[in-house]
Order: C-alpha cells, then sequence, then structure tokens
C-alpha cells in the first residue's frame, strides 16, 4: 500500500510494503526500512517521521519503502503478551516480516527500547540486517556510568500506565517528559485517540521495561554500519550513552542540542535529513550496502 505523502492514516503499521519477496540484500533501488518504536508506543507514535524519512530516502535510494512494525504488547499486538526479554522481541518481529513476506535482509531504524531491538537483531542475525540507525538508546554496559538522575523519570512514565488519570492527562504527562520542542496541542488528541483505539496495558509496560533493564548490548559492533542520533535534552536518557556507543564501534554520531527523548516527534525532519546525509556520504565515498567502510 503506498503511502500518501500529504495525509498519513491515524495509526497504520504499513508504509508503502513490499509485494515481492528479496532474495539477497536489497540494493539501494528498493531499501526496505523497518521502524521499530520504544516503550509503550506504537507506530502510531512517529506523528509525521515517516513521511520525511520517506521523502529523504527515496532521494537516496529511489524505490525505497517504509514499514512500521508494533512491539508485541502494543499498538495493534495490544493483546499479545510482550515478551520480558529483547531477543523474543526481536523474534517476534523478524517472525512478522516473514508472515508479510519480507524475507530479504532489511535497514533498521529503533528508538530507545527499539534500539535495543535493533542491536539485537544486528547482532544475533547479521545476515538479515543491512544498516541501523539507533535514536536516544539507553543500553547497557554503555548507560552504567550516565544513569545517575534517570532512573526516577523511566520509572515515572512506567508508572503512568498504573494511574487513574485520565488518558488525557496520562499522555500530556508522557508529552513533557519525552518532548521539549513539540507543543501539547499539536499531537494530544491524535495521542488520546490513539490511546482509546490500542488501549495501554498495564502488564505490558511492565514487561517491556523489564526486557530493557535486562537487556545488555555487546561492547563489539555489529556487522551492519550503525549511525546514532541522539539529542542532548533528552530528560530520560544522557546523550553520553550515544557517545560511547559511538566510540566503541566507530559509529557516526549526530546529536540535536534541543529536541527531548522523542527526538523524531520534536524534529522529524532533521531525523530524517541525518540519515539521509549518512546514506548520501557513504555513497559518496563508495562504500556498499552493509558495509561500514
Amino acid at each position: 500500500m503506498p503511502i500518501d505523502l500529504n495525509a498519513a492514516p491515524l495509526a497504520s503499521p504499513v508504509l508503502a510494503v513490499p509485494t515481492s519477496a528479496h532474495t539477497e540484500r536489497p540494493s539501494a533501488q528498493g531499501s526496505v526500512w523497518v521502524l521499530l518504536r520504544g516503550l509503550s508506543r506504537e507506530s502510531g507514535h512517529w506523528g509525521v517521521f515517516p513521511e520525511h524519512l520517506l521523502r529523504e530516502l527515496r532521494a537516496q535510494q529511489p524505490g525505497s519503502q517504509l514499514l512500521m512494525l508494533d512491539l508485541p504488547g502494543t499498538g495493534t499486538l495490544r493483546r499479545q503478551a510482550s515478551p520480558t526479554q529483547v531477543s523474543a522481541i526481536v523474534d517476534a518481529c523478524r517472525a512478522e516480516l516473514q508472515r508479510r513476506r519480507v524475507t530479504g535482509a532489511v535497514s533498521l531504524i529503533g528508538m530507545s527500547l527499539g534500539a535495543a531491538v535493533l542491536s539485537d537483531w544486528a547482532n544475533r542475525y547479521p545476515d538479515e540486517v543491512v544498516a541501523g540507525v539507533l535514536i536516544n538508546p539507553s543500553l547497557r554496559p554503555f548507560s552504567e556510568l550516565f544513569r545517575k538522575p534517570r532512573p526516577l523519570n523511566f520509572l515515572e512514565l512506567a508508572l503512568l500506565s498504573l494511574s487513574r488519570f485520565s488518558a488525557r492527562l496520562r499522555e500530556e504527562r508522557v508529552l513533557s517528559l519525552t518532548t521539549r520542542l513539540t507543543p501539547t496541542q499539536a499531537v494530544i488528541e491524535r495521542w488520546v485517540e490513539l490511546q482509546r483505539l490500542h488501549p495501554l496495558g498495564v502488564r505490558n509496560t511492565a514487561r517491556q521495561l523489564l526486557a530493557s533493564v535486562r537487556y545488555r548490548a555487546s561492547r563489539t559492533r555489529p556487522a551492519a554500519p550503525m549511525l546514532l542520533l541522539c539529542s542532548k535534552a533528552d530528560s530520560l536518557v544522557d546523550w553520553r550513552c550515544s557517545q560511547a556507543i559511538s566510540r566503541a564501534w566507530g559509529a557516526p554520531l549526530r546529536l540535536h542540542t534541543k529536541a527531548g527523548h522523542d527526538l523524531p516527534l520534536d524534529d522529524p525532519l532533521w531525523v530524517a535529513r541525518a540519515v539521509a546525509e549518512w546514506l548520501r556520504d557513504r555513497s559518496i565515498q563508495g562504500v556498499e550496502p552493509g558495509e561500514w567502510h
């Protein structure tokens, strides 16, 4: 189903899904990009970012396609029990790709918990991942030096799902914790509607948080090339975690000085262009898809 660049549906998990299976790593013509959201959020929470991203991708990789996956326990998959291990979330996402007949290697973009899913996927199944973009990741062991002021904010984010507040009050508080540049009135009606359509489950929120806390990334860089994007004004994850990952893996890092944790919501065009510029620079340097340098 091709994406309408002028008006995205409220909560569609699919954008321009390929109709035929790939056999090997996709070429620059027709690359498949998979978007993975964070803790207790679903694909509908990407906002307008996918439209900006698709435009920028197709300028570098004509025929690029986007696929937004809900993690188990969220969105259209809210009735499923969310695994308490990131590795099991990865396997559920891989099974969903197979169900949708996407059998070739893909590029991944993961934010927060989605970044942990991306990291594990790339490490355990290197032949399935062409490239990865991690947005505001909090990955042990890299995050352990920078957690001092942050856990209380994460705990509050998790406890919001247990509260008796109205959906509007909860979503307004989530926005205040995760954004710095997005006016509440710009997205609150959409978020409340998403909550009405796909109610947030307390148990699945706790299970996702447990999976996130348990996960430990490899200090060795993945086989696929990686780009790190982070926000200096993030109140949930210290941007120096991304810096530590960048240094350990030798991966490029782009820093936004004003956005909050939900960087794709705060500045979707900046994120889309950062990804496209990374691809453009790799093309200018003659680096093949799936190669670091």
